[in-house]
């Protein structure tokens, strides 16, 4: 689970294992496995960050990625 920011400036958090899709607009636009959209007030960049996070914490990714990215 992700802890995310709508533009109204209310907090939610958010399985991001429902996560299709992320692009900004330039509004940061979260397209979910069901079709649903939802605006965030976090960069594209910084759901993409949270997302990894999660998947480390629940080891679907290796815990190194980050450093493999940069290379």
């Amino acid at each position: 689970m992700i802890t995310l920011t709508r533009l109204n400036g209310e907090s939610f958090t958010l399985n991001a294992l429902y996560i299709e899709q992320v692009q900004s607009f330039p509004d940061t636009t979260i397209t979910l496995t069901s079709g649903k959209k939802m605006v965030v007030k976090e960069s594209e960049k910084q759901v993409g960050e949270k997302v990894a996070s999660f998947y480390r914490r629940i080891a679907l990714l290796p815990v190194n990625i980050m450093a493999e990215e940069e290379e």
